[in-house]
């Protein structure tokens, strides 16, 4: 579930946004589409025994496992999640399998956030634990905590091609703001920047 970095980690020549924040820029808001996080229709972890969490400074050898491990997910190195997760403006959730010892990380979802605007900046599954919805909660408790946080709107940027990642943002109430040709490599492709408006 790709969302923030395209071309290479450091690239920014693409960027046509309206406002800066972290490498990157985004569309001034013209339309207006709420998404209450309180109907977020994920409501699995109970049953499975999982918990979501603040990452910590030792799971970023697990997140990056999974990262490693999940082709449409940003490839960032160590350092990057260590200067996100140290930022006093970002957060780095993880979902972890509690009943274990030690806890099992299943997935994470990084966010960075300026004043009342945010960026989903990464996000991944574990494969083996995909289809069962983690997805969706990494997402729906990103997106309380960002409220909380006095967020109005969350953007993220996915590939064209990534059709199941489309339809969890979609359900969460996120809608297409424009389109950036080329802008993902290897392979060469299209990327869409969405964005939710909380609420």
């Amino acid at each position: 579930m790709e969302t923030g970095k395209g071309k290479t980690e450091n690239d920014t020549s693409n960027v046509e946004f309206g406002f800066r924040f972290s490498t990157f820029e985004f569309p001034v808001s013209i339309f207006h589409f709420p998404v209450s996080i309180f109907q977020f229709p994920f409501s699995i972890l109970p049953e499975l025994a999982m918990r979501i969490r603040e990452a910590r400074a030792d799971d970023l050898d697990a997140i990056i496992s999974i990262q490693n491990r999940t082709p449409e997910a940003a490839q960032w190195t160590q350092a990057d999640y260590a200067r996100l997760r140290s930022d006093p403006l970002g957060l780095i959730l993880v979902v972890e399998l509690d009943a274990s010892s030690p806890s099992t990380l299943m997935g994470f979802a990084a966010f960075h956030r300026v004043l009342d605007e945010a960026e989903l900046r990464n996000m991944a599954v574990d494969p083996a634990q995909q289809r069962k919805g983690l997805g969706g909660e990494l997402l729906a408790e990103g997106l309380r905590r960002l409220l909380e946080l006095g967020v109005k709107q969350l953007f993220l940027e996915v590939r064209a091609s990534n059709l199941a990642a489309q339809r969890l943002y979609y359900s969460a109430g996120f809608v297409i703001r424009s389109r950036r040709k080329d802008y993902y490599s290897d392979p060469r492709e299209d990327g869409l920047v969405l964005s939710a408006e909380l609420k």
